[in-house]
């Protein structure tokens, strides 16, 4: 036989020893541990299975579906998108009630508010974060907005918080409204404007988990 060969035969010979031996000790490891569950393919590691899942925003039906399974009557009427209080005056003369303009803000901590107003209230911004608790309020990012309140700037409104499933928007409601008896707002798109009873649209935001703080904004 020749050197070559006795080699290779040692090489497979030491191999075998290793393989058993390494068996061996993980038979013995096992046994010491307890049970333990083999692992098998099936249980690598997969991202998209760990990733939370993205929560859709809701739709104008699932709204209204949504307002009716909590009782609540209202009225809706279609129109071309408004991004403006001054867009809305043909619809105001259309709806009676309070019209409503909404801001999303982000204070320095991080905090975030939506400040839910008659659309005649001047919000004078300076002396807005003393009126609500905060410090220094900026305007949140549209993609901010988007991932809380599930709606795109221009349809910034109440009903939004149906979307803010963590509950991290605190709600700020102008004390003018109280004045009235129905409250009209964008059922989360601007092509469209809800006319709901004052206290229904409080109901719904509470049944939605969220808390209300009615203060009088400073103009």
């Amino acid at each position: 036989m020749t050197r070559k060969g006795s080699e290779t035969r040692m090489s497979t010979s030491y191999s075998q020893v290793s393989l058993r031996c390494s068996v061996w000790f993980n038979l013995v490891m096992l046994e010491e541990s307890g049970p333990a569950t083999l692992w098998n393919p099936s249980m690598a590691p997969n991202s998209a299975a760990k990733s939370p899942s993205t929560h859709q925003p809701v739709s104008k039906a699932e709204l209204f579906d949504r307002l009716t399974s909590l009782g609540i009557s209202y009225q809706t009427i279609d129109h071309p998108p408004v991004f403006t209080v001054a867009e809305s005056s043909a619809i105001e003369a259309a709806l009676p009630g309070a019209h409503t303009k909404n801001l999303f803000l982000k204070d320095a901590k991080g905090k975030l508010f939506l400040i839910v107003a008659e659309n005649r209230t001047e919000i004078n911004l300076k002396a807005l974060p003393a009126a609500i608790g905060s410090k220094r309020l900026s305007f949140g990012k549209p993609e901010l907005l988007l991932e809380t309140l599930g709606v795109e700037p221009g349809s910034v409104t109440a009903f939004a918080v149906i979307n803010d499933l963590e509950h991290r928007v605190n709600v700020i409601l102008d004390a003018t409204l109280t004045n009235y008896e129905t409250v009209n707002c964008h059922p989360l798109r601007n092509d469209a404007t809800t006319n709901i009873a004052r206290d229904d649209l409080l109901r719904f935001i509470r049944a939605c988990g969220h808390e209300i703080s009615v203060v009088q904004l400073p103009e």
